[in-house]
């Protein structure tokens, strides 16, 4: 429960370690595996999402609608986007006989605090 609490107040796309070291404190006896199956768990139940926009982490998101995510390749922080008319249609389209039940849009660059910050220094 405390991870699903945590997911659902932090929209932060947090990842294992993080969620562990946020709640480690006050649960002395959670262990990194703990979390790591109880997100899988919520994964396969369909409570949260698995996101692998980059090789280097895997970070997880307690808002299961359909949207995007954006990473900011100089701070690393993952937002929220809506999701593209496009993708939105995939979703309704026969594919084949085929039934999408996911997709997956990521996008990457700057975020635009970290341009509003170069936009300061110079």
């Amino acid at each position: 429960m405390a991870v699903m609490e945590y997911l659902m107040t932090h929209f932060t796309h947090p990842s294992v370690d993080e969620i562990y070291t946020a709640l480690s404190p006050k649960y002395p006896t959670l262990s990194r595996t703990t979390v790591y199956n109880t997100l899988k768990l919520f994964v396969e139940q369909g409570a949260a999402q698995m996101l692998t926009i980059d090789e280097k982490m895997t970070c997880f998101d307690g808002d299961v609608s359909h949207h995007a995510h954006f990473l900011c390749k100089r701070c690393g922080k993952i937002y929220d986007l809506p999701l593209s008319d496009s993708a939105k249609e995939v979703l309704r389209m026969d594919m084949d006989g085929n039934a999408i039940t996911e997709v997956h849009q990521y996008y990457k660059g700057v975020c635009k605090k970290c341009l509003e910050k170069d936009n300061m220094t110079n």
